[in-house]
């Protein structure tokens, strides 16, 4: 009986030193499927607001004049930019594409077109809402 004993104290000591259940999600397991479609939908359906935004951004920060010819060139440009990758999630969410997941390639980073100004994954959102976190940010 003692033996048992110490058999399955053993045992269990065994299996549960070399077992651990890493209880976090993946490094990628926000970055799914859906979120790759839904990121691809959200851009062409508002990739629109880009254009209002770049322009109060460029008259808050040159004047009015330099908003009503390159804020409204520039915001239309980022507009376009931002429907084309939502043309390119759509049409590739089931695929991983960049670095083997389905994060966004131009997220937070220069693209090598406009090494200005880089694009955050979902489209900048007009009006006062200021309840959401950093995730629906808009960098400059």
């Amino acid at each position: 009986m003692k033996n048992l004993i110490v058999s399955a104290l053993a045992t269990l000591f065994l299996v549960t030193s070399v077992s651990h259940a890493d209880i976090q999600s993946p490094p990628d397991g926000k970055y799914n499927r859906i979120r790759k479609l839904s990121r691809g939908v959200g851009n062409v359906l508002y990739g629109i607001n880009e254009l209002p935004s770049t322009w109060a951004r460029t008259v808050d920060e040159e004047g009015s004049v330099h908003g009503a010819s390159i804020g409204i060139i520039r915001g239309s440009y980022r507009s376009l930019v931002r429907a084309g990758y939502g043309v390119y999630e759509f049409g590739t969410f089931p695929i991983k594409t960049y670095k083997g997941s389905f994060r966004p390639a131009y997220r937070g980073k220069s693209i090598w077109w406009d090494l200005n100004h880089g694009y955050h994954e979902l489209a900048p959102e007009l009006g006062f809402q200021t309840r959401f976190g950093p995730g629906r940010a808009q960098a400059w």
